[in-house]
């Protein structure tokens, strides 16, 4: 089972970014968290690199390299050549001197194992078993193709990845008794099979490192060098493109048709549109799941610049003059199917999971990808299968709050209406209705909220909703007399100079004098009580009696059979 990566629940923000970045959907949204489902996911470190508060973090295996060193005599490092991008600058052998001197015994380049593929890949070519070779070098395609594209898998080419095949190397030449722990950008080389090698780290691991072993640079010697030699071609596999140049140094056949694709969403569309019935040449794809390639994965320290990258990695490269001779070591590999079967569910069940967000028609599916899903459809289906919430829907949260707030403005015994900043009504309620009455009694049997309106031809002192729009007015409160009746009219900004709202109070009602008389009461016993409390020493009794006095006007007007 993968597991890379980490979900801390209380640390994530529903903001569903790695919902939305993760190409193959392996997140679970869970009471408003998101994670990561080990056994759909492709190892592609997209989630990590999204989401803004960290909530997902690679898998720290610093302490099982540690303690590597102190179980094994003699442990050695491969290096991923993207090492060249990652210590741009920095003398190579300060470097290797600087890994030593963390008590390895020898650090030697990925790069080795990349020429034995290269060299296994270009026979396979010659031979022509198979009219299609996709790369099995990048181990997060492999689960992409064993999990999402089993009808794919045969053409995978049959052998190990570069690090597989280094650290064969490695055993052959140093024993099987040896450590090896690879460092480099990848961190699905964490989950990778371990029977060749036994702890993978990225480039972020070795610099913290570097960083607890407190290394003085400046002591770290220049004479060190790769074992057992230093790599050539195959430098160039970190780079969309390289791997086919290091295959063709082995005598590939030269009409094969080679392709390269980087990024899993790439490589999707790719595979999708693959039509193997019609290749009448052998064709060998390339695949590197980050985009760019490995100078650009998950576990570099500084992500992009990709040009820049590549034109490091094609300049600091040593080739070869010439062909190259078959490289003999055993490095064959199979691959099988581990499909991930989706769901198949009925329209009547899309349909009713649709209903659960508020979309009842066709319209209202407005594909806008704030779920994190490409189509309100493919949402659906991850509510089905409880992968997704109601509440990851944008739209549906949005309808929801304003369903809510006419709910709470209809049933406000207060009259209310919101206006823009052209004093069109954008709601109101019946109750402002049959305050103001007049025209607005008329137009609100064709529409009861009045919506669209002009309160200019509504009301009289219309001017007031003009000016507190104009000032940015945050609350204002004003008496207006209108036809016997005295209303209070409170205004408050929902949005300054945009969105304005009013509450409309007619306090010549005996329900509103009475709660009005009661605000009065509870006032005088809230401004008297402290002082009463003070002095109770001297009144003795009389303060007592006061506050009786006060509760008793307070439950009078507020009980209505009082008021009878």
């Amino acid at each position: 089972m993968n597991k890379p990566i980490y979900t801390e629940k209380t640390q994530c923000q529903d903001c569903y970014k790695c919902v939305r970045e993760c190409p193959v959907k392996a997140i679970r949204v869970v009471d408003g968290s998101a994670q990561v489902m080990p056994e759909a996911c492709i190892l592609c470190g997209n989630c990590t690199e999204v989401c803004p508060v960290n909530a997902k973090k690679i898998r720290d295996d610093l302490i099982l390299a540690m303690d590597l060193l102190k179980k094994k005599q003699a442990v050695y490092v491969s290096l991923a050549p993207t090492f060249r991008t990652e210590f741009n600058g920095m003398n190579e052998a300060k470097l290797i001197g600087a890994i030593l001197s963390l008590g390895f015994v020898g650090v030697s380049e990925t790069a080795l194992g990349a020429q034995v593929v290269s060299s296994a890949c270009a026979q396979m070519l010659r031979e022509r078993e198979n009219p299609l070779l996709i790369s099995s070098a990048c181990p997060s395609v492999v689960h992409l193709i064993e999990q999402y594209y089993p009808n794919l898998v045969p053409y995978i080419t049959p052998v190990a990845s570069p690090l597989q095949a280094h650290s064969t190397m490695l055993r052959e030449l140093y024993g099987d008794d040896i450590g090896i722990v690879f460092i480099g950008p990848c961190i699905a080389k964490k989950n990778e099979s371990t029977d060749s090698f036994d702890v993978a780290l990225t480039f972020t691991d070795l610099r913290r490192w570097f960083n607890l072993k407190s290394i003085n640079w400046d002591e770290i010697p220049v004479n060190s060098h790769f074992v057992p030699e230093a790599a050539q071609e195959g430098g160039l596999y970190p780079i969309d493109g390289g791997m086919i140049e290091g295959i063709k140094y082995y005598n590939a056949p030269s009409d094969t048709l080679f392709m390269s694709f980087s990024g899993v969403r790439e490589i999707m569309e790719a595979f999708d549109e693959i039509d193997i019935k019609g290749f009448n040449h052998p064709v060998f794809v390339e695949t590197l799941a980050c985009v760019g390639g490995c100078v650009n994965g998950p576990g570099v320290s500084k992500r992009g610049s990709i040009a820049q990258k590549r034109y490091k990695v094609q300049t600091l490269t040593p080739l070869p003059q010439e062909a190259r001779a078959e490289k003999s070591i055993k490095i064959a590999k199979e691959f099988h199917e581990r499909e991930i079967r989706k769901g198949e569910h009925n329209k009547k069940e899309i349909a009713a999971a649709l209903l659960r967000i508020g979309k009842k028609r066709a319209e209202e599916e407005l594909n806008c990808g704030g779920c994190g899903y490409d189509t309100c459809k493919e949402f659906a289906c991850a509510l089905i299968e409880e992968k997704a919430e109601p509440a990851m829907c944008v739209s549906y949260l949005r309808k929801l709050a304003q369903n809510k707030a006419a709910a709470l403005i209809k049933a406000m015994p207060s009259g209310v209406v919101i206006v823009d900043e052209n004093l069109r009504i954008i709601e109101s309620n019946d109750r402002f209705i049959s305050i103001i009455g007049g025209d607005a009694s008329i137009i609100s049997e064709a529409d009861p909220d009045l919506e669209g309106a002009y309160l200019e031809r509504l009301i009289d002192f219309h001017d007031l909703f003009a000016d507190a729009l104009r000032e940015g007015t945050e609350v204002k409160i004003q008496d207006i007399r209108k036809g016997g009746k005295i209303i209070r009219l409170t205004l408050f900004s929902i949005q300054k100079h945009m969105v304005l709202g009013g509450i409309l109070q007619d306090i010549t009602e005996p329900v509103i004098q009475r709660e009005q008389i009661i605000d009065k009461a509870n006032e005088v016993m809230r401004k008297n009580l402290t002082t009463v409390q003070q002095i109770a020493f001297l009144l003795g009794e009389n303060a007592a009696d006061s506050e009786v006095l006060l509760s008793s006007i307070v439950q009078s007007f507020g009980n209505k059979d009082a008021l009878k």
